[in-house]
């Protein structure tokens, strides 16, 4: 993203799941970017007890080295290692809704990772519950996008960090372990709802480019060409997708048009997050 994005901003206040557009036609959907930074071994081994599910999965990641970082305004990935490998970041909103699930094992068939940010208002049910734990046992991240979508910007504080710690514990509840990564409905963040998010040991996501809220690419062949050929996509550029049927049935081309450009697949588990 260049200068440019400050000015897109106003604009794509009107986009979200709904369907309107930002107006440099790829910043937008059901969040809206923001540019502001958010933000021994013993020699005697006692009895071991068990960890719980959080516990691992947490010094599973803290073993793995950061490979990557997301830059300044928090919207495309930075290697850390000076790799000029092309690398970009596969996130999808709205889950775990009705696609999700297919979109994970499309995923996991390809050997691709990516985000699923998650709204509490898709795991009422025990189905929904059984979505969202089947794609973290498949390996993906889990994002936290608001129990119920609301606007933090146009909210008091407590409501905003209901929206956020609630979700938190009810994913906890439902796998085991918190989400790592925050993305505000329509990319509209308070100064307090960033300052939740890092207090619940959350980085503070939004995106380079996305464009299936768009009538003209709500096909998966017109989606899955312009989420290849688009003039934003870049190094570490940080795609936005969403549990939306078309965009399931380009999830594929996509990946593999991708590919065929000479770009691999950011694993979320490599990527820098701020601790609690």
């Amino acid at each position: 993203m260049k200068s440019f994005i400050p000015i897109l901003f106003a604009a794509a206040l009107l986009a979200a799941c709904v369907g309107t557009k930002q107006s440099n036609k790829s910043q937008v959907t059901d969040s809206i970017p923001s540019a502001e930074v958010t933000e021994t071994k013993n020699a005697e081994k006692p009895q071991e007890t068990e960890k719980s599910a959080e516990e691992n999965t947490k010094e599973a990641i803290e073993e793995k080295h950061p490979v990557y970082k997301l830059n300044k305004a928090n919207w495309a990935i930075e290697r850390l290692d000076g790799s000029e490998e092309k690398n970009v970041l596969i996130t999808i909103d709205d889950a775990p809704d009705k696609h999700s699930l297919e979109m994970a094992e499309i995923l996991n068939r390809l050997g691709v990772k990516a985000i699923f940010f998650v709204n509490g208002h898709f795991l009422d049910t025990p189905e929904e519950e059984q979505r969202l734990k089947k794609i973290h046992d498949m390996g993906f991240a889990i994002g936290n996008h608001t129990y119920s979508h609301k606007n933090m910007t146009q909210i008091p504080e407590e409501e905003q960090k209901q929206e956020i710690v609630s979700l938190n514990d009810r994913v906890k509840e439902i796998i085991g372990v918190s989400p790592a990564f925050f993305r505000a409905p329509f990319g509209m963040n308070t100064d307090y709802s960033k300052e939740i998010a890092a207090q619940e040991g959350m980085l503070l996501m939004n995106w380079t480019y996305g464009y299936d809220w768009e009538k003209q690419y709500q096909t998966p062949d017109s989606l899955a060409e312009i989420m290849i050929t688009s003039p934003y996509l870049t190094n570490g550029a940080n795609l936005l997708m969403h549990d939306r049927e078309w965009t399931k049935d380009a999830l594929e081309s996509i990946v593999k048009g991708l590919q065929a450009k000479g770009y691999s697949f950011a694993d979320p588990t490599l990527i820098e997050v701020p601790k609690e």
